[in-house]
């Protein structure tokens, strides 16, 4: 039977402090018994001698310092798991709030997960397949990544992981494959539409979802991704599954990781977050990829708001550090009706390379890949000066590739939500969009490949 305490001190906020405790740990779990015995839980933030501070996952008001007591549970937070996962929502704290039955875990597993030993890691090379062609086609995605979407108030990054999330796929093999989907700090209305939307297109049985409302409190918002992530490390490495993993909103994260490093009276870093807060955000992205000698894998979209749109916030910064690329959705491209409003030239997945070509997705897929981009952004450039000088300072060829860049805008980046295109749809277009360049100016791609896809191509 636990110890109990009746030395609660003190309240500010949701910390507590508790006085004259013994052998209590780090992140251990409480429960504080009010006089109406009514119970609130708690994890312990700091011990510093007999002094426990302890953080409440619910408010503290109405506790009563003097006729309330806690008890420490001798362990930290853990999330019971089982292959019924798949098809539920959870809360932030692993509770079901879909209104189906309490689930009989296989084992309890610590949400703060162990770390993956380096030398065990397999390096990731094999294609995803998320039927969005800016993804697809030029900013690939392999088993076992990281690729952030940094986003800003206002875009659809919401629509644009629902549709990761209905569509993602891992082509050519019969292993199963699994969803999980964190929101943390998101309103009522957004988590409806993500449970709706997975639900009408049949996405929500391959799918566990934890949802961390904007009004919940900071503590769970902090519990949320590693709640999924244990999740996804019982589906990926237990029951041998591929599983992709999108954590949004990951700037409300951090705020919730500063409102209680403020609580606690701790020395700010840039623009108020903790200090910390890189070994906090690694310790979440570096939970995905891939064991040797085990079937699963682990892939993860992290889903960020960059605040003022502004890449160089301590956010988008240091996760940029972290993982192996990112996405970059456009404000101006979403003005003009581009959907999703991808960026693909600042856009850049570290790893594309190792999961294209032949055998993965298709042999010209690197050689016209190269070609787009290069296109694309000599057609930007054309653009830019038809602005300033006029559509008569440009050259014949210059015309051309402006008028490229309006089409692969138009036709390869802007495909609407609900579109999910194969990789060979997607190269196809890249190659129909090629067609309307002359060959000579098509420097990047090997002759053979010309002559078997441009050659033939019916303009």
């Amino acid at each position: 039977m636990p110890k109990e305490y009746r030395t609660l001190q003190e309240v500010a906020g949701p910390l507590l402090l508790v006085r004259d405790v013994e052998g209590v740990k780090y992140e251990e779990l409480g429960e504080i018994e009010l006089a109406n015995g009514e119970t609130r839980r708690c994890r312990v933030l700091e011990v510093n001698g007999t002094n426990a501070l302890v953080q409440l996952f619910e408010n503290s008001q109405g506790i009563n310092l003097s006729s309330s007591k806690v008890r420490f549970l001798g362990r930290q937070m853990e999330l019971g798991v089982s292959p019924d996962m798949l098809g539920r929502v959870f809360d932030g704290l692993g509770r079901p709030i879909d209104g189906g039955p309490e689930l009989i875990p296989d084992k309890r597993m610590d949400v703060n997960g162990t770390p993956m030993n380096p030398a065990a890691r397999s390096y990731p090379q094999e294609f995803i397949q998320t039927g969005v062609s800016a993804i697809d086609g030029l900013n690939t995605l392999v088993r076992g990544q990281k690729l952030p979407i940094f986003s800003a108030s206002g875009l659809p990054h919401a629509q644009l992981a629902a549709q990761i999330a209905r569509q993602a796929k891992v082509r050519g093999t019969t292993e199963p494959f699994a969803v999980v989907f964190a929101a943390m700090g998101i309103t009522f209305e957004e988590s409806n539409f993500f449970v709706e939307s997975f639900r009408e297109t049949g996405a929500l049985e391959r799918t566990v979802m934890f949802t961390n409302l904007a009004n919940d409190p900071a503590v769970e918002r902090i519990a949320t991704p590693k709640m999924a992530l244990t999740a996804a490390e019982y589906l990926a490495f237990d029951l041998g599954m591929h599983v992709l993993v999108i954590l949004t909103d990951i700037t409300n994260y951090a705020d919730a990781l500063r409102e209680i490093s403020a609580a606690r009276k701790e020395v700010p870093g840039r623009r108020g977050y903790p200090g910390y807060m890189y070994t906090d955000l690694a310790s979440i992205y570096e939970r995905a990829g891939r064991q040797k000698g085990k079937p699963g894998s682990i892939t993860m979209i992290p889903i960020l708001s960059m605040p003022e749109d502004d890449k160089t916030h301590p956010i988008p910064d240091l996760t940029g550090y972290i993982t192996e690329g990112q996405i970059i959705l456009s404000r101006e491209l979403y003005r003009r009706s581009v959907t999703p409003p991808i960026d693909v030239l600042p856009s850049l997945s570290r790893l594309k390379d190792k999961g294209i070509g032949e055998g993965k997705t298709r042999e010209d897929h690197s050689n016209t890949m190269n070609q787009l981009f290069s296109a694309y952004a000599r057609g930007k450039d054309a653009k830019e000066l038809m602005v300033i000088l006029g559509e008569a300072a440009l050259t014949d060829i210059d015309k051309l590739y402006a008028k490229f860049a309006d089409a692969f805008e138009r036709e390869y980046v802007s495909q609407g939500n609900y579109t999910d295109r194969s990789i060979e749809e997607t190269l196809d277009i890249g190659w129909r969009l090629l067609k309307i360049l002359p060959r000579s100016e098509l420097k990047r791609i090997s002759n053979k490949l010309l002559e078997k896809y441009y050659d033939n191509l019916n303009a």
